[in-house]
């Protein structure tokens, strides 16, 4: 085969990876967010995962366990926190969630069109054109916003589904890219075991910082409770603080989309019952944004989620990273900080100095195997007199004392003879 043909092979083949990693590149972009969040369930439910794994034999079950053990609470928490809005909000409004006074239909239409029987019975000459556009847009409406659940639920299935995988293969991968790529250096090594540590600590202090946060909004609310004007208090002032600190693993909008409802219904109540009492209002504003949703934000969590690395870099990753790159910024820009962070302490300076960053002629495993018999045979041990000699030394003038012995043995043998 001429070397025309192998450089043609090659460069088709080359053409072939170029188009898959440019597809591959697309499928990551498409998705960077689910994937964000889906490495943060991942080191978010590692130690825990660890922990189980070493009292349950299976890895699969482990991983379901640990990510069960992490969503349910804050799934049941939500439910139970929707269940007591709309019982406020029932109360609030003293009648049914559905008003049927202000609808295009009436409500013995609506009766017809919910009862099946009379369904089959019912004359469409009884509707407008203009109700039928009406229920039409309103079936549209719902459509949508069905198909924008769907989609959420989609988006969260591949979240846990990738952190699940991850749980159980992340061994077989890293150990996949360190025999594939590693360097007789070890710097391919250091670099992913330093952001390995990093990505640890900065997701996982995330779900740190928000039980802080929650442990803020159950005492804030609790104690601003105690100061509530009669008729106007902060429902359920303890869960709402939990709540506000499982919404705090949402960027941005997270705690926002807790307590603004609360203030609305606060305020509503205020000015319907007593005006004076809007004051209690405003505080409940001033404390949720400050107190609860603030400090913990840009005090607490730099320090809870990168301790390795410097405050303020941590800091303005989380401030500017939803900002520019949206709602998954707050996971994204972290991410790539510990990445430019340690590039720049452990592969920069090898470049910098020109030194050659060389892979593996064998499996890691095997070099490192025989750097250890090495290191081993050249240790340094005493010889019982205070003096010290190397053990490879001793290790051979011990075999030269055993063939002397032996000489000597069959010398006897052959005299006595």
């Amino acid at each position: 085969m001429s070397s025309r043909t192998i450089d043609r092979t090659q460069l088709a083949w080359w053409v072939i990876g170029f188009a898959l990693a440019g597809a591959l590149i697309f499928v990551v972009y498409s998705f960077i967010g689910t994937i964000v969040f889906g490495l943060f369930f991942y080191y978010a439910t590692r130690p825990l995962y660890q922990r189980i794994n070493r009292q349950i034999g299976p890895p699969s079950l482990a991983a379901a366990i640990a990510l069960l053990l992490l969503a349910l609470p804050a799934f049941l928490l939500v439910l139970y926190t929707a269940a007591i809005a709309a019982n406020e909000l029932i109360k609030l409004t003293n009648q049914t969630l559905v008003q049927l006074v202000d609808s295009p239909i009436t409500s013995q239409q609506l009766a017809q069109i919910t009862d099946i029987e009379r369904l089959i019975q019912i004359e469409l000459t009884q509707l407008t054109p203009d109700q039928i556009r009406r229920v039409f847009s309103s079936l549209g409406s719902a459509g949508n916003f069905l198909s924008v659940i769907g989609v959420g639920l989609v988006h969260l299935f591949v979240m846990i589904a990738l952190a699940f995988y991850l749980l159980r293969d992340d061994h077989q991968l890293s150990r996949w890219v360190r025999s594939r790529f590693g360097d007789e250096r070890g710097v391919l090594e250091t670099y992913l075991d330093a952001v390995d540590n990093d990505f640890t600590s900065i997701f996982f202090g995330n779900i740190l910082n928000a039980v802080i946060t929650g442990t803020i909004g159950v005492l804030a609310y609790s104690i601003l409770n105690i100061t509530a004007p009669a008729g106007v208090a902060i429902p359920a002032a303890a869960l709402l603080g939990l709540v506000a600190g499982v919404a705090s693993l949402i960027p941005v909008v997270g705690m926002k989309l807790v307590y603004v409802p609360v203030a609305v219904y606060l305020a509503v109540t205020s000015y319907f019952t007593n005006p004076e009492t809007l004051w209690f209002t405003a505080s409940f504003v001033a404390v949720s944004l400050i107190i609860v949703d603030t400090i913990p934000d840009l005090v607490l969590r730099p320090y809870v989620s990168g301790r390795r690395l410097h405050v303020g870099a941590v800091m303005v990753a989380y401030t500017f990273g939803p900002l520019l790159f949206g709602w998954y910024g707050i996971f994204l820009a972290p991410i790539i900080l510990v990445l430019v962070v340690n590039f720049a302490l452990y592969v920069l300076p090898t470049l910098i100095s020109r030194e050659q960053i060389r892979p593996y002629s064998v499996d890691p495993g095997v070099a490192v195997r025989q750097q250890q018999i090495s290191v081993s045979d050249s240790v340094v041990v005493g010889d019982g007199h205070g003096r010290r000699k190397d053990s490879s030394a001793e290790k051979s003038s011990v075999k030269e004392d055993a063939a002397v012995s032996d000489v000597d043995e069959s010398d006897e043998s052959d005299g006595s003879s």
